[in-house]
Order: C-alpha cells, then structure tokens, then sequence
C-alpha cells in the first residue's frame, strides 16, 4: 500500500482499544484509539480516515450516534460495529442505518483482520471503477460532450469542422439535448476562444428588457437607467454570443437583431452613436423556425443570416447506446459532490434507464441520476432509488412516442399536483415549454386530483 489505511478505535475499555490496536498495527495498519465519541469525532474531524471500529454501548455516545455524526463529518468513512451478543437486533439495525458490518465481543484477531481487509478491498474496487470510468469517459468526451453514438460522433465533427469559420450557427434539437455545449465548443475551438463566450436566454426575459440586455442603454434612456450600461452584442466583442431560444424573440427585435448582423454595428437603447462588434453568432431553438418563417412570425431574411450552418442534435431516444456512458459520467460528477462512494449502476437500474424514453433528454437524464445518487444507501444504484423519477415502470417499446410523452408528462403533473414549476424542473423542460405540451396534449391541470400525495418534494 502507497498509504497505509488509517483506522479508528472507539472503545471505552481500555484493554480492547490496547489488544485490537496492536492486531492491526502488526497486520501493517495505521491507528488511532478513542475512549469515547466525543474523542473519536475531534479525531475523525482531524484525521483523514478509512474505517472506524466504534464500540455500540459507551457512556455520552452510544456507536449508532457515532457512527451519524462521523458520517455527517466524512460521509465516504466506513463504520463497524462491535457488540456484545445480547445487543446484536441493535447492530443489525445499525446496519440499516449505514454501519458497514459488525463484530460481536469476544472476537479473535483475525475475524478483525479479516472483515478489515475486505472492506479495503471494497474501498479499492470503488476507486478502480471510478478510474475505469473516468477512461472511458475521456475516450469519448469531446468539450464536456460525451458521446460515442455514430449520430453525435457526427455532430462532433461537423462541430470541428464548423468552429474554424466565422459563419453564424443554428444549433436545433429538443430541450434537454445539450444546445449550450454544443455552442460552448463551437467557441472553445475557434480563433476567438480567447475572447467572452457571452449566454443570453431570449425566452427569460421580456422584449424591453431584452433589447437592454443585448444592446446595452445610456443613463436615463429609461426608468430606472440611473447609469450607462453595456449590452451583450458589446461584451461578446471578438468573442461569441450565444442566443438561447432565438424563436421566442419579438418582431422589433428580430430588426435589430438583423441590422447588428447585416451592418456588424448596433446603437444603445437612448444612445445615439453607433458600436461597430465583431461577434460570432451562434442561437439554439426547439422550434421549427422554418415554419415559423411560412407563418410570418419569424422574419426570413433572418433566419437564413442566422442559419448559415445548422447543428442538429438527436433526442437521447435515438441515441440510446450514449445513455450507460451519460449515466456514468453523471454518476461520477454527483458522487463526487456528495462525497459518496457508489461505483456503479445495478443491473436492473441499467434496464431501467435503457428502457426509458427520456422526454426531458439529457437534462432529465442528469436530475435522475443526481437523484438516485442523493437517495443511494449502498454503493450501487438500483432501480428503487430511480423510481422516484416516474422510472420505476419501463414505457412500452410498442406505444407511439407522442403517447408516451403524454402519459409522463400528465404522471409528473398529477405527482406534482398541478404544479407547472415543480413539474417543470423534473422533467428538464421550462415551464412555457411544459405549459405548451400540456395545451398540445389536452392536459387539463384543473380536473387533477391535487389531494392525492405527492411522490416528487419540491426541491425536485
């Protein structure tokens, strides 16, 4: 060992703490000894350890209130519980609340050893699947894309392709698919990666002050300009703007929003000088613009300045073989946060996962597995804690898609009570988005049963 796995005694005998210290010492750990909780927790808070052997009855601080309160201050540590006979119902249940095991008194040294030993087998077997799919993750992980499909591998090169130009980028796809990314790379590997990567969402904000937001406006141009302020066209300079949702935009500012791209110059709201940029456009929309554009709502002397290339992103549905590879990175990235060893996905949660059609895309992929990896009490994710999601029932391979995105959307309504946020944010959608399949679907939120107990809390 490059280290020596550092375990903890919390024992109010001192001929136990004494005689399984020195077992372990000679067995070539490195130990510490408490004689009781208090002592053992300024340990643990101090020390960075692995194992702790904490003695079930002790006088202030039993083992079970040991073991939460260490696990509070280290949540990877692992607890064993050592027990008289007459108090082993009481360990089992320590078990239930995360001891790893237990060892009744008397013990033999090498029934210690041994329960030791394949715990740091464990530990190690987590680490190594953590590596192993770090590799595997990078092998297939492109400006935070990870993908290995044939459809997204062709979106990675076009993306390659397309970032050495100037040429202004229509990336389309459903919500969820990761349009952001795809923007965030197309800068990252241009000529301008050293100048802002500027995001605005035209969705979040009402036209007045979206035409403030991109333009910028002089002091007292309007209520509340008490100071002059730079736009985001004016921040993006050399650089790229990225513009969520360009559907949504009004008439009045698809015209301006023309005459920067036609003229590469704009005019403060109140101003009157005019700003030459040199910005980089790149917008996203789950809309179809071009029938936007036979409608009349979307102006079409924009929509081909603004679609010189377009990026189209597959929903997760046609990607199926990336879903293992995105649950994992997800995994990782969660584990890691909430400090939990968990190395990998039950069978039956990859089934699971595999099975379901994912509306809400990569994003309610994401909000699943941040989910299950809070709700995980073992090392593993199962399908039980993904059930909570609306997972827990496969949809029919057999259904037509429309039909089975209405049944998850009205499922997470009724769950949520009607909630348009609530419901929103478990599915991965906006709230405008969820409302409009809902009218499309013919959801009518107010013949649900808003008494029937939620499954969902309201942190999603």
């Amino acid at each position: 060992m490059s280290r020596k796995t550092r375990v903890l005694i919390a024992d109010d005998e001192a001929v136990v703490r004494d005689s399984m210290r020195e077992w372990l010492i000679d067995a070539g750990y490195e130990v510490f000894t408490a004689e009781n909780g208090p002592q053992a927790l300024e340990i643990i808070d101090r020390e960075r350890l692995e194992i702790v052997l904490a003695d079930l009855v002790m006088p202030g601080m039993d083992g079970i209130e040991l073991m939460k309160r260490a696990k509070e201050l280290s949540p990877n540590i692992s607890v064993i519980i050592v027990t008289a006979y007459g108090s082993i119902p009481t360990a089992i249940a320590a078990m239930k609340e995360g001891a790893y095991d237990y060892i009744e008194k008397p013990f033999c040294p090498e029934r210690v050893e041994l329960l030791i030993q394949k715990l740091v087998e464990h530990h190690n077997l987590v680490q190594e699947n953590i590596s192993l799919r770090q590799r595997l993750e990078d092998r297939y992980r492109f400006e935070n894309i990870v993908a290995k499909s044939h459809k997204m591998q062709n979106v990675i090169e076009l993306i390659k392709t397309v970032a050495k130009s100037n040429a202004s980028v229509m990336v389309v796809g459903e919500t969820g698919t990761g349009k952001e990314l795809v923007a965030r790379a197309l800068h990252s590997q241009s000529h301008r990666c050293a100048k802002p990567f500027v995001a605005v969402s035209c969705a979040a904000l009402p036209e007045s002050l979206l035409e403030s937001e991109l333009f910028g406006h002089e002091r007292g141009s309007f209520t509340g300009a008490i100071a002059q302020r730079k736009g985001r066209f004016e921040l993006a300079n050399r650089g790229t703007l990225f513009l969520d949702e360009i559907g949504e935009i009004s008439a009045n500012i698809q015209v301006h929003l023309l005459r920067v791209l036609e003229e590469k110059e704009f005019v403060r709201v109140g101003g009157a000088e005019p700003i030459r940029v040199d910005v980089r456009l790149v917008t996203a929309t789950n809309k179809d613009l071009k029938r936007a554009v036979e409608r009349g709502v979307f102006r079409e002397d924009l929509y081909y300045r603004i679609n010189v290339v377009t990026i189209e992103l597959p929903p997760l549905r046609e990607r199926k073989e990336d879903i293992p590879l995105l649950a994992n990175h997800f995994l990782s990235k969660f584990a890691q946060e909430n400090q939990k060893d968990i190395a990998d996905f039950s069978p039956e949660a990859i089934e699971l996962l595999m099975n379901y059609e994912w509306p809400g895309n990569v994003r309610e992929l994401e909000n699943a597995i941040e989910r299950a990896v809070i709700l995980a009490r073992d090392n593993s994710i199962t399908a039980a804690e993904l059930s909570p999601e609306g997972l827990a029932h496969p949809t029919s391979l057999s259904k037509d898609l429309r039909e089975v995105e209405r049944d998850h959307i009205l499922n997470v309504l009724t769950q949520t009570g009607g909630n348009y946020t609530k419901a929103a944010s478990i599915l991965g959608i906006t709230r405008m988005t969820l409302y409009n399949k809902a009218k499309a679907y013919g959801i009518d939120v107010k013949k649900i049963d808003k008494k029937r107990p939620a499954l969902y809390t309201s942190d999603g």
